[in-house]
């Protein structure tokens, strides 16, 4: 939040200025962007390919805390969890909108730290700010970002295209972010029953990191096309492995086989899971926010995928009828649940 002694109010600028304020650095770096900000619409001709559009609500209080989440964070990953989704179509970003609900708590400065953040993102993406809304809100801070990308028909991946004996393969590593969230819960905990102790952040950057700016997977994508390998099915791991890779077998009406010896985890995840006394495995399987990728590609393509770095083979794709299934080091088989996040699940 900002400082008081440079805070200019909501009010002292009204609807529009505000808006013009926001959007004043806003620029265009794509042909297809005809018409950004400025009038009641911006105007997308994507010449001739498919498009691709996604949407994200990131509520204060549900998605995000601002005790411990700093404001221009919250502006970047408010646009990479939506480029996420579009890379998981195999689609290149090209426009957002941006949407804020605001309440009277927030001032000018406020929401100029969320929007650097925002053009953070858009500059490293490569993607065009070309519109949004502003209105008032109750209940804190509501953010609604819209991304628009593009594809050749025949570049684009669906959860639906898993094919019986395809390997199953993910991005990074999993649960770090899981782990990130905790560990800033349990130090807000300590600091609401003493303000005077400082939180113990020391040597755990990379799992803050990844809770708090996380990253989309384009370079990996980019580096696919090079070798000519395209993905049968993609989705994005937003609410747990589990959960992404039982849409997946739901989609493709396809079993599998997830080895929880392959699962990538980091080591600083590991220790972290040890000291919070949380078991890794099960932050990888169902934590969540991790925004990787997991996919399914052609068998031949085996040796191709275990040369790259930062994609790790995790499984196989099965029959519909033999089931989804986790596979211990010892051989046993544990049905895969679906335990990721559940924005309406039963309070």
């Amino acid at each position: 939040m900002s400082d008081k002694s440079t805070r200019t109010e909501l009010h002292e600028l009204g609807e529009f200025r505000l808006i013009d304020h926001l959007t004043q650095k806003a620029k265009s770096n794509n042909a297809s962007t005809i018409l950004g900000v400025g009038d009641d619409a911006a105007i997308i001709d994507p010449t001739g390919k498919k498009m691709v559009v996604t949407t994200d609500l990131l509520l204060e209080g549900v998605h995000f805390d601002l005790t411990y989440f700093p404001i221009r964070h919250l502006g970047y990953k408010a646009v990479v969890v939506n480029l996420s989704d579009v890379y998981a179509m195999n689609a290149t970003p090209k426009q957002i909108t941006v949407s804020l609900g605001i309440s009277k708590r927030f001032c000018v400065e406020d929401l100029d730290e969320l929007y650097s953040g925002i053009y953070l993102a858009c500059e490293k993406y490569g993607v065009d700010l070309v519109g949004g809304d502003t209105s008032t809100s109750y209940t804190g801070l509501t953010i609604s970002v819209t991304a628009i990308g593009e594809a050749n028909e025949n570049e684009l991946c669906y959860r639906s295209g898993a094919k019986i004996n395809d390997l199953v393969c993910v991005t990074g590593n999993l649960g770090a972010a899981y782990l990130g969230l905790q560990l800033l819960e349990r130090e807000k905990k300590v600091f609401e029953g003493n303000p005077n102790v400082k939180p113990q952040f020391v040597g755990w950057d990379y799992i803050l990191e990844r809770f708090l700016k996380p990253e989309a997977r384009k370079s990996i994508l980019e580096t696919l096309r090079e070798l000519g390998i395209k993905p049968n099915a993609m989705i994005d791991i937003s609410d747990g492995l589990s959960s992404e890779a039982m849409h997946i077998c739901k989609s493709s009406k396809a079993g599998c086989r997830i080895y929880l010896e392959k699962l990538p985890i980091d080591q600083q995840t590991f220790k972290i899971a040890e000291e919070m006394g949380i078991d890794a495995i099960v932050a990888a399987l169902n934590g969540g926010e991790d925004y990787e990728l997991l996919f399914t590609v052609p068998i031949e393509f085996h040796e191709k995928i275990l040369a790259l770095e930062g994609v790790s083979v995790i499984g196989h794709i099965t029959d519909e009828s033999t089931g989804a299934f986790l596979v211990t080091p010892d051989g046993n088989e544990i049905q895969l649940k679906a335990q990721g996040w559940n924005a309406m699940k039963k309070e």
